[in-house]
């Protein structure tokens, strides 16, 4: 197994895995962390609606949007993060609250890097997904948002074991290894 632990600090560098639902973006950012012994922020949303026994609302996503943001502290690999909740806010409710919209903008100033999952393989059921027939929209709007706030980010498609290898190269691209 790959280590990244040591004296290196790659503290500053956020490595974020996004997309539509059911695109592998949990899948991938297990991978990574476990290979290379990072610290992973996992997906508060779906911790929160598996416990909360109702429909979620837009209220619940300013929720979801500060405790993500808590967990990202001193980890490296997220899985998801606020402009996943922006996205999210304004494709159901066709608005954003504000207090996301500016810490997405404050997160500007960071070292933050984008792997884009592609809805390219087989929708995969799951109680909290919402929309099996439009990834490829969806898609389209991540990319969109991630150029229109000038981040790096790298676009993940095929197969697992490609997109194992293809993100392999692209962290060790990243961290320098």
């Amino acid at each position: 197994m790959d280590t990244l632990i040591g004296k290196r600090n790659y503290s500053m560098t956020k490595i974020i895995f996004t997309g539509p639902e059911s695109s592998g973006k949990t899948y991938l950012s297990s991978f990574i962390s476990q290979k290379y012994f990072l610290p992973l922020a996992s997906e508060f949303a779906r911790e929160y609606l598996t416990k909360i026994n109702r429909p979620y609302n837009q209220n619940d996503l300013l929720f979801i949007a500060k405790k993500q943001l808590k967990k990202e502290q001193n980890n490296i690999i997220l899985d998801t993060d606020l402009i996943t909740i922006k996205i999210w806010s304004e494709y159901k409710y066709g608005i954003c609250e504000n207090w996301i919209l500016e810490q997405i903008l404050h997160q500007k100033n960071e070292n933050r890097i984008y792997i884009l999952c592609s809805p390219d393989f087989p929708w995969q059921p799951d109680p909290l997904r919402e929309h099996p027939k439009n990834r490829d929209e969806i898609f389209k709007i991540y990319q969109s948002e991630l150029e229109s706030l000038g981040y790096k980010y790298y676009i993940c498609e095929g197969k697992k074991k490609k997109r194992e290898e293809e993100i392999k190269n692209v962290i060790c691209s990243i961290l320098n290894l």
